[in-house]
């Protein structure tokens, strides 16, 4: 006969087995090594994203619209409640290692045959003397009802602070889509104001060039000019005027895209009447490269992600183990509701203890806990390639910058020459030293120059606002 001692021993014999059937696996740390600086040069820790956006944009209308967009945007919006959606399940989690404790109240009754056990024992007994048992018999029960999961292993724990962890990088979420939509409106409302530009450019052009056509149609009536001049003079004009509407239209649409980013029907966005090449270009701190991992939303909601993924590795691995449960209850009881406050006799009460270990066929947990495993090693590569995106957008745009800029210097000059060359064309054609065709080629050519002028200054404001993006500027 086995003594307690000796069913002790076998216990703990059989978990220390069941323990050493559980398999491990390592998954490689992550790797967050950054370049001390950017572009092989000195920086140092100041950087334009710890600016708060309505800092770093000085127009007050771009301001007005970032402010609505952040107030009514729909998927900022529909972000949110998926935050309070994470934010519940942090409570759920929370509740299952407290002990549940249950009201329960019930009445039941019961007719069993005569010739079973339970039919034998009431036909032979009387409760009181001359009193014959009840048939049917009933049953009246009310109590509380208690059951407790020990976290022995931490499982419902852990399984709580990956909660957490989720919730967190759910924040960080919205915190980035926060930076990618106050850049969207920024980048939408420049585009806006660059195709302001270029209509007004295309009217000033349609103005020489009216001018143009009747000095020729006029020196045609002379005999100094043929109609095949006139003919090429009024094409360049419709051309000019077809483009005119086609801008028209890019500007509907692009005042439609920031409707829909602000949550509103769609009508006319109102902007700055600020000349559009005059708009200044701040400069913009860099910083150095460690600092994106504080800043960019993207990479903290990585790293929190890594940390969930982490932790539900511990909560599969802990499946291998034995759990141990508590029940107890404590109530009254009687065959008849006049009894049930007839204690100690209706008295009940109940505790036990169990536990409950996998033994054979654990396939399913395997497959659970190597998947925990395979979405860790999903999250270090995710992890990694955010950092790697982020530094490589940051190189990128500071490289833009720089050439940008030495691009809109050179294109400055390039329609400084043009105007003058207009000038002087068109003093050449009156005076028969220069044909139709040199004048016609040299506005079109400052027409172009223009456009890419003003197309240089708005990818030198959309760089702006992509290195205050890119840097992790915008949420806070």
């Amino acid at each position: 006969m086995f003594s307690y001692k000796n069913n002790l021993i076998i216990i703990g014999l059989v978990f220390l087995l069941l323990q050493s059937c559980v398999p491990t696996r390592n998954v490689r740390e992550v790797k967050t090594q950054l370049p001390e600086s950017y572009q092989l040069e000195q920086g140092d820790t100041i950087t334009s994203a710890h600016k708060k956006w309505n800092d770093f944009f000085t127009d007050p209308q771009l301001h007005t619209l970032i402010e609505q967009a952040l107030a009514n945007n729909q998927e900022l919006n529909i972000m949110l409640q998926q935050i309070a959606v994470s934010q519940n399940e942090i409570q759920a989690r929370k509740g299952e290692y407290l002990p549940f404790v249950n009201l329960r109240a019930g009445a039941e009754v019961e007719k069993v045959g005569e010739f079973t056990r339970n039919g034998a024992v009431e036909e032979n007994l009387n409760i009181r003397e001359g009193d014959a048992f009840p048939d049917p018999l009933t049953n009246y029960q009310v109590g509380l009802f208690a059951s407790w999961e020990l976290d022995v292993w931490k499982k419902l724990r852990n399984s709580k602070k990956a909660a957490v962890m989720e919730y967190l990088a759910t924040v960080e979420g919205k915190n980035f889509m926060v930076t990618n939509l106050v850049a969207e409106i920024a980048g939408s409302y420049y585009e806006l104001l660059a195709l302001d530009y270029e209509l007004k450019i295309i009217n000033q052009n349609l103005e020489i060039q009216g001018a143009s056509l009747e000095i020729v149609k006029i020196q045609k009536q002379a005999a100094r000019a043929t109609e095949l001049a006139v003919k090429r003079f009024e094409a360049e004009v419709y051309k000019n005027r077809s483009e005119r509407y086609d801008i028209k239209q890019q500007i509907v649409e692009v005042e439609n895209k920031i409707n829909f980013l602000i949550g509103q029907q769609p009508t006319v966005v109102m902007r700055s009447n600020q000349d559009f090449i005059e708009i200044e270009i701040d400069s913009v701190s860099k910083g150095i490269p460690a600092q994106l991992l504080q800043y960019r939303p993207d990479i903290r909601q990585a790293e929190l992600e890594l940390a969930a993924a982490k932790l539900n590795v511990q909560v599969a691995r802990a499946n291998f183990y034995p759990s141990f449960g508590i029940r107890s209850g404590v109530g009254l009881e009687a065959f008849q509701p006049k009894f049930l406050t007839s204690t100690p006799s209706s008295l009940l009460y109940s505790l036990a203890g169990d536990v409950v270990s996998p033994l054979i066929n654990r396939n399913a947990i395997k497959a659970a806990y190597h998947t925990a495993n395979d979405r860790q090693l999903q999250a270090v590569f995710e992890y990694e390639k955010t950092i790697l995106n982020a530094y490589i957008e940051v190189a990128n745009k500071l490289s833009a910058i720089e050439n940008l800029k030495k691009s809109y210097d050179l294109k400055i000059e390039q329609v400084k020459s043009l105007n003058e060359s207009i000038d002087i064309s068109n003093k050449l054609f009156q005076s028969a030293r220069a044909d139709y065709m040199e004048v016609l080629l040299t506005q079109r050519d400052a027409l172009n120059a223009k456009t890419e002028l003003v197309e240089t200054r708005k990818n030198q404001l959309l760089t702006r606002v992509g290195i205050y993006k890119a840097l992790g500027g915008g949420w806070n």
